[in-house]
């Protein structure tokens, strides 16, 4: 049962509610880079937002407004521990190591090692549109920013990504959905010709 103090939820709320869970615990692993960080910040994302389901617009993205609540409290954290330097779990220092050069498939750690080499505005927007499938404009109303902003950084995030992962053409991006879908074919084609001398 939610945690809610209001009106009993309805059926499709609720079912609403328990479909964005695991999206919302992917977005918050990536941010944190920690599973049981991001379990606890999707728990106080789903009870602020169950706190707060006055301000929910019906027929609006409950997901993208879930998404929003886990963003806005992550980035409230941060500032809290921002002068903080905690790696009990080396997650910080895995991040920082560099891929290996290879020229056969990807694996799904190197990506993860490349995608926290990112900037967080960039890893972000790459996991809400390219693997989470959210439009543009949805990661725009999320992030709290414009939306040329939003594929700006999508645009660079990915060119960055495929210059971190040695990313030449097609088959280099291996058979993962999460790879393929926040590197696209026509975005590592781009990414590689901006390269070229």
């Amino acid at each position: 049962m939610f945690p809610h103090t209001g009106a009993p939820l309805s059926a499709d709320l609720r079912a609403d509610l328990f479909k964005a869970i695991p999206h919302l615990r992917a977005f918050a692993i990536s941010l944190t880079g920690n599973v049981d960080q991001a379990d606890d910040l999707v728990q106080d994302a789903i009870v602020r937002g169950l706190s707060n389901l006055d301000s929910f617009t019906p027929g609006t993205n409950l997901q993208a407004w879930l998404f929003t609540i886990l963003r806005n409290h992550f980035h409230t954290l941060l500032r809290r521990r921002k002068r903080e330097v905690e790696d009990p779990d080396d997650a910080m220092a895995s991040s920082l190591s560099t891929p290996p050069e290879q020229h056969a498939r990807l694996d799904f750690q190197d990506f993860r090692t490349a995608l926290a080499q990112l900037p967080l505005e960039q890893r972000e927007v790459l996991l809400l549109v390219g693997a989470e499938g959210l439009s543009y404009e949805e990661a725009a109303q999320i992030c709290g920013t414009a939306i040329g902003t939003i594929k700006s950084r999508m645009n660079r995030a990915r060119a960055r990504l495929a210059e971190l992962l040695h990313l030449e053409d097609e088959e280099d991006l291996g058979t993962d959905r999460v790879v393929r879908a926040a590197l696209s074919v026509n975005s590592i084609r781009s990414a590689v010709s901006d390269r070229a001398p």
